[in-house]
């Protein structure tokens, strides 16, 4: 095990070292026709809501290797994310993705205080996003196209979606500093929440909630980027998965470790024996698209998960995770130069026009999770 960790590990620095030569000053999402990574960092998409996981990969390779290139990239690209404060339209649920891993880190490491006030400034906006009467928090902010047949929410103020649990450590880590306990009592509102609405008798997890915002009724529930209503899809499943173990670690409150439990257990039930994560385990046999991002996120959280449990529980826990983060090691990752990104077949949802890209949360997320099998890991959430 140590020897494939290691020689990933080694790969994987080796790599981005030579890869940040000629994206310095770019934020990075996914690849182009000639495998080179896009630029986010415009004023039209600085806001895009995996923008942190590009200065996080930074910061935690700067943990795995100590090359303060990767460290002073990630501070200098740090005050671009200040324009996303003056954008209503671009602040949402997401916050907790974008400075966490950037901000949040940065203050955690070095005391920054302006990283500090930036954390602080988008905790306060995640949680402006909270519905009190319906208990939850609020997800995206609508867009042309996006409606929902048969409901006059056109505005989607009552949509919810599972991904929002990864992004209440942001107001757990608000209440730590600033002493207010809001922050952490709608942070824990809205687990209790998807705890209610979101996880299914089974442990599998819906992706989108709608709620009436006026009562907090649960009104119907969407198959979003997954299948279909009723599907599992799979980095759902992670975001609930990791989103619920951070809740119980920030909280001790045993029904979020409960719950965690409860997902991973269906998940262990679902993963193929191939070791290769389809976009949703309830997708029809062909065309059998994969999600490598989903993953290297729900080995984070079963890495996570089992160090909060023991015996054979926590063993099929880890082995699950490393099963999978090899399987990708061997099978999916491309170490060489052809192209920028490490982990391929990636796929943001089954039904968009695009499967198996590149998408750079899943290089995040698989080397978050080698760092925390070396116990290097930076902690981010």
């Amino acid at each position: 095990m140590e020897k494939w960790i290691d020689e990933s590990l080694d790969a994987f620095v080796g790599k981005y070292r030579r890869t940040l030569e000629h994206v310095r000053g770019m934020i990075c999402y996914t690849t182009g026709p000639d495998g080179r990574f896009d630029d986010r960092s415009g004023d039209d998409q600085i806001g895009w809501w995996t923008n942190g996981f590009w200065t996080g990969l930074l910061w935690q390779l700067w943990a795995a290797s100590g090359d303060e290139a990767f460290h002073e990239e990630a501070i200098a690209l740090e005050e671009r994310f200040d324009r996303i404060f003056l954008d209503a339209s671009a602040l949402d649920h997401d916050n907790g993705f974008r400075w966490l891993p950037n901000a949040v880190v940065h203050y955690r490491q070095d005391g920054d205080k302006a990283a500090l006030n930036r954390g602080i400034l988008a905790a306060g906006q995640l949680a402006g996003r909270f519905n009190p009467t319906g208990g939850f928090i609020r997800a995206w902010n609508p867009w042309p196209g996006m409606t929902m047949e048969g409901f006059p929410d056109d505005k989607h103020i009552g949509w919810a979606i599972i991904d929002c649990m990864m992004n209440l450590p942001l107001l757990y880590w608000a209440s730590g500093v600033t002493g207010d306990p809001r922050f952490k009592d709608i942070a824990m509102r809205h687990a209790d929440k998807a705890l209610a609405s979101f996880i299914r008798p089974d442990g599998s997890a819906v992706h989108i909630c709608v709620f009436d915002p006026s009562t907090g009724d649960l009104v119907k529930t969407l198959g979003g980027q997954g299948y279909a209503e009723g599907s599992s899809w799979t980095r759902g499943q992670g975001w609930a998965l990791y989103g619920f173990t951070l809740s119980y670690l920030h909280t001790k409150e045993e029904r979020y470790l409960e719950a965690a439990r409860k997902v991973a257990s269906y998940v262990l039930s679902q993963i193929p024996g191939s070791g290769l994560i389809p976009i949703d385990f309830r997708q029809p046999p062909e065309p059998a698209w994969e999600d490598s991002s989903a993953s290297t996120i729900i080995a984070c959280g079963l890495i996570e998960l089992s160090k909060l449990v023991s015996g054979k529980e926590s063993d099929d826990y880890m082995a699950a995770a490393l099963k999978l983060l090899k399987t990708l090691h061997e099978e999916r990752n491309d170490y060489t130069d052809a192209q920028d990104i490490i982990v391929t077949r990636s796929s943001e949802a089954y039904h968009r026009p695009a499967h198996e890209t590149a998408i750079i949360y899943a290089d995040y997320y698989y080397l978050e999770a080698l760092l925390k099998l070396k116990d290097k890991a930076l902690w981010v959430w």
